[in-house]
């Protein structure tokens, strides 16, 4: 484990942050930091520190504050407001009660804050509190976990750590932790470390520097540990190659996919979508086709904090029979339904400890194993799913580990793990404010570099889909990807696609299986035009365009419609038509007649693809020049010969086209965009219909 602290970085952070927030903060900020950057440490939201400090009440007089991390906030991005200012003293004396609930835990510290706007403090502030370290570091390290994780995992901990290590057993994280390691200091009172089984490591110390410094000495301790008694090698059932897993993950995922979207009783809107994100290593790879891999991969993860994400179980897929699709979904489906009923099975045996006011959670797996394949990890966004990824890479690394070292997982009991999974407290870290029309679903766009392709994504992204940009590879996709990345971390991908090529569209659907599970809203818009007349058209110009725009809108139909048929759950595609298919106008003989057979084409897919539930509809706009940097490609071509025969400059174009509409409107990207999200949200049960975005143009109007 790599020793990250630097005066040097230590110092910019009392810069930066001291004079607002005091020096032991500003370095708090900076020793959590380094900490949450390390995924062997903690993951998402994991772990958690702490600073005792001074803090001026409102009549100038000190009162002693523990500084602790806000409940859920990432250690790797913290900032000195998120450690939250709680009223020490009385911290310490919630071990004077036996313990607490939750409802009751959350009253205590939010009664106590010294702040009311502040966040919820963790539920380890009653922990905290009682250890007699200034700064405290809390982790739930990979190698301390493998080390408890298993039969005999004290002797493991004292042979890597030393007996100067307090090793507590598995109390849940409240009033009762805290009374258990009050106890334990004050019968090794030299003591600056614990380990709290199947829970993590804990260090304190009287500086940031020193607190951490321990953490990472014991943590490097472990490893080294692990590394020397992890000697045994897996037996194999079967080997299989990166390359094959990959190929069976294209037509897999979107098969899981559909079969874990929800249900939701609306007859527009029948599914809520879930987001995939595979795990395909050679490590994981090489695990699951081990003969010992269902045992220990049927096992809980390797700590209870993890239950709100992954649930008790992983599910597992025996045998696949990876050549025969339908065979395939059947053997999915048993597994699925088998989970379904065990899952409501232990729900029903831990009844009597189910807190009020919280529902039984959804009977299905957040993670389904595939040997000869890998992992597939759900959540509702690829946000969540990521963290789903993480902490299954995690576990399953961690479980080879303890059977490289000849040894058997051990967890708390089935109980103690239902608690966790249901607690409140842990519970509320998942609440978000307000769930976006269009979360979880996936959309492709094509075209997505020009104008009006730019703005349909970022309306998307804004409703909450995922979203995946493509156009041919360059400069105009990377400049777009960048920008909407940072907006939206975790739902932007893009993809050079060539709309002609039938591989590259196969390709591209492939890609994003392969990344995010499936595909749920096409929107066809890449396209070309031509000004020419009928007279003196060079026929390959006239073959170009009818490439991208009537043979490129065939393949992305075709291959919408296999795929969207292989999820099962329906889905929207959106052609981006134009006014040209209702009233063509003069030299665009190329344009208005390929876009008017795309449009034919479109019409025709409303018809054929209803019976899946794929809804077909199409958006005609007119005249978008730009949408911010994005510059339209379409007016890049024809826009010179225009105002040329027009006398105008660009200005002028413009103006010209906004003043023959009858709205006198001037049509932007933003507008076609939500032509598109109005046909994707389901508003209303509509296919094979057009909606105009073009101001009022009565000889282009489908009426």
């Amino acid at each position: 484990m790599k020793n990250r602290w630097s005066d040097s970085d230590a110092r910019q952070f009392v810069d930066r942050y001291g004079e607002d927030h005091g020096e032991a903060l500003a370095l708090r900020t900076y020793s959590s930091r380094l900490i949450g950057v390390e995924p062997s440490l903690v993951l998402h939201g994991g772990g958690n520190t702490s600073v005792k400090g001074a803090h001026l009440n409102l009549f100038g007089e000190t009162e002693q504050a523990l500084f602790i991390k806000a409940s859920g906030r990432n250690l790797g991005t913290l900032a000195p407001e998120d450690h939250v200012a709680v009223e020490l003293a009385y911290l310490q004396r919630l071990q004077e009660v036996d313990d607490l609930s939750d409802s009751e835990l959350l009253n205590a510290l939010r009664t106590h804050l010294f702040d009311h706007h502040a966040p919820t403090p963790s539920i380890e502030s009653p922990v905290h509190a009682c250890l007699p370290g200034r700064f405290v570091d809390h982790t739930h390290a990979d190698a301390i976990l493998t080390l408890t994780n298993q039969v005999d995992g004290d002797q493991h901990v004292r042979a890597a750590l030393g007996d100067d290590i307090v090793i507590l057993p598995y109390v849940s994280a409240g009033v009762r932790l805290a009374k258990e390691c009050a106890t334990a200091v004050a019968a090794a009172p030299e003591t600056q470390a614990m380990v709290w089984t199947h829970h993590g490591l804990t260090v304190w110390g009287e500086t940031a520097r020193e607190s951490y410094e321990r953490l990472i000495d014991l943590i490097t301790r472990a490893e080294e540990y692990l590394e020397k008694t992890a000697t045994r090698i897996l037996v194999t059932l079967q080997e299989t190659s990166l390359d094959v897993a990959m190929r069976r993950l294209s037509s897999v995922a979107p098969l899981l996919r559909g079969r874990l979207a929800r249900v939701t009783g609306d007859p527009d809107c029948p599914y809520q979508r879930m987001v995939l994100r595979p795990l395909v290593t050679p490590e994981i790879l090489a695990f699951l086709d081990s003969a010992e891999a269902k045992t220990l991969a049927l096992s809980p993860p390797l700590t209870p904090d993890h239950l709100i994400r992954t649930k008790i179980l992983p599910a597992w897929v025996d045998k696949p029979v990876y050549g025969d699709e339908a065979l395939l979904a059947g053997q999915i489906d048993t597994v699925l339904e088998r989970y379904a009923e065990d899952y409501r099975a232990y729900v029903a045996r831990h009844a009597s400890r189910r807190p009020g006011g919280i529902e039984p959670f959804d009977p299905a797996p957040a993670v389904v194993l595939f040997p000869g394949m890998g992992a597939l990890c759900v959540g509702e966004d690829a946000p969540s799913a990521l963290i789903v990824r993480d902490i299954t890479a995690q576990t399953l690394s961690a479980k080879a580990l303890i059977a490289a070292m000849g040894s058997s997982y051990q967890c708390p009991g089935e109980g103690d793990l239902f608690d966790m999974e249901y607690r409140p407290m842990q519970q509320a870290k998942l609440v978000r404010p307000g769930v976006p029309p269009l979360r979880g679903r996936v959309a492709l766009v094509t075209g997505a570099g020009g104008a009006i392709g730019s703005g349909i994504s970022e309306r998307l992204l804004l409703e909450g889909a995922h979203v995946v940009l493509t156009d041919l590879p360059g400069e105009s996709l990377s400049l777009l990807a960048e920008p909407l990345s940072r907006r939206f971390p975790g739902r932007v991908l893009d993809i050079g696609l060539d709309v002609t090529d039938p591989g590259s569209v196969s390709e591209g659907f492939e890609q994003v299986s392969q990344i995010w599970g499936g595909v749920d809203i096409v929107v066809i818009n890449a396209g070309l035009a031509h000004v020419s007349s009928l007279e003196t058209m060079e026929f390959e110009k006239f073959q170009q365009l009818e490439q991208v725009n009537t043979h490129g809108t065939l393949l992305l139909l075709r291959e919408a419609a296999r795929h969207m048929k292989r999820q099962g759950t329906g889905g929207d595609i959106v052609l981006v038509s134009t006014k040209n298919v209702f009233a063509p106008g003069s030299e665009f003989g190329a344009y208005s007649a390929t876009k008017a057979a795309g449009h034919q084409l479109a019409r025709i897919a409303s018809q054929e693809f209803a019976a899946d539930d794929v809804r077909v509809n199409m958006v005609a706009p007119d005249a978008v020049f730009s949408h911010g940097e994005q510059q339209s490609g379409l007016w890049a071509e024809v826009g010179p010969q225009r105002m040329l025969a027009r006398g105008l400059d660009a200005d002028g174009l413009e103006a010209y086209y906004r003043d023959r509409n009858l709205l006198k409107a001037r049509i932007t990207a933003e507008h076609v965009g939500s032509a598109v999200f109005f046909f994707v949200s389901r508003a209303t049960p509509t296919t094979g219909a057009t909606l105009p975005v073009d101001g009022g143009l009565p000889d282009a109007t489908p009426r």
